[in-house]
């Protein structure tokens, strides 16, 4: 896990649609305004994923600074749901072993553009997610 200064902040793929479903689900359930989020693309998510050894030109996972701390993988993904209202039940799942976890994330991400498509450049985000995008 890596330390970072900025708190609350999802770094996903902004040219996959699925990663890009994946920030409307949060956003759109993220009463409280906890997280912001940047795509991989950007330069701040570009600096971002460096900072945790993701290679910005070949993503294979997101990442959410909670807590100074950097999760990736399934960690990213239940730490998320796990802060969003009615989604605690979430936190269960922790249980499972992080290997097993992963390896399931990892099928997921290795086969996302294929399954779910790929955006020709970032999405535009609208309005209310643009203010809290870090670029």
């Amino acid at each position: 896990m890596t330390n970072w200064p900025d708190d609350d902040v999802i770094l996903y793929d902004g040219v996959c649609i699925f990663c890009s479903r994946w920030i409307r689900f949060v956003i759109t359930r993220d009463s409280a305004h906890i997280f912001r989020f940047t795509p991989i693309q950007s330069d701040y998510g570009t600096r971002l994923a460096k900072a945790f050894g993701i290679d910005p030109n070949d993503p294979d996972t997101n990442a959410v600074v909670h807590g100074g701390v950097a999760r990736m993988k399934s960690d990213a993904a239940l730490t998320v749901l796990s802060l969003l209202p009615g989604w605690g039940w979430t936190r269960v799942l922790f249980a499972v072993p992080k290997p097993l976890r992963d390896a399931i994330y990892g099928v997921i991400a290795r086969n996302r553009y294929r399954i779910f498509g790929k955006y020709e450049t970032c999405f535009v985000p609208d309005s209310e997610m643009r203010a809290r995008v870090l670029e």
